[in-house]
């Protein structure tokens, strides 16, 4: 199970409030049968129009995306947060995020951490004028700390508790309990039953 506490890299800003999942990811992107691939096609119609920060060199090999408020409203489709995580993207900060969007990050192990508006504003100023800015976010601490500054964060401490015990991983945990799933397994009658009628 991968414990998440520290993370560290240079920022995106991404300016705007209610950026919506139809925005993160285009619907006629939904048809994929796995998520290889969807980080290409992240705010494909945004980035049609030129000069997002996704296609900016400067951002290219970015870890942690800086957001406003209400980020990742609309449907709840896990493909927004997995095309964001597969171009590149391990953290986010903003303002506030929507719930559903929210709880996709926390199952995939992309933690989601709320700053002030001013500070958050302050941050993404900080990247548009050095994008070589790289910032530590501490999940035991709550805090990003860039050379210029350090925002106070704030996360739900259930959220927080999981990430950094590792427990956000399910697959992880079954995997790490093999034996004794196995174990409880065996003496279940209707799994001994199912078996051996096989």
């Amino acid at each position: 199970m991968q414990k998440i506490q520290t993370l560290q890299g240079r920022g995106l800003p991404l300016r705007g409030n209610d950026i919506d999942t139809d925005r993160i990811i285009p619907a006629r992107y939904l048809r994929c049968v796995t998520f290889d691939g969807l980080g290409d096609h992240v705010f494909a119609d945004d980035r049609h129009q030129g000069n997002h920060p996704f296609d900016q060199p400067q951002y290219q090999g970015a870890r942690i995306l800086v957001v406003n408020g209400n980020f990742g409203c609309g449907s709840s489709r896990e493909h927004a947060p997995q095309a964001i995580a597969r171009w590149g993207i391990q953290a986010i900060l903003g303002e506030s995020f929507a719930e559903i969007f929210l709880g996709n990050c926390v199952a995939m192990g992309i933690p989601c951490l709320t700053g002030e508006p001013e500070a958050i504003a302050a941050l993404q100023t900080t990247l548009e004028t050095d994008p070589t800015t790289e910032i530590i976010v501490n999940l035991e601490t709550l805090t990003a700390t860039t050379p210029q500054q350090t925002l106070a964060l704030t996360m739900a401490d259930g959220i927080r508790q999981m990430l950094i015990s590792g427990q956000w991983d399910a697959c992880g945990q079954l995997l790490a309990n093999q034996t004794a799933i196995q174990t409880t397994a065996a003496t279940l009658p209707y799994i001994a039953w199912s078996t051996a009628q096989v």
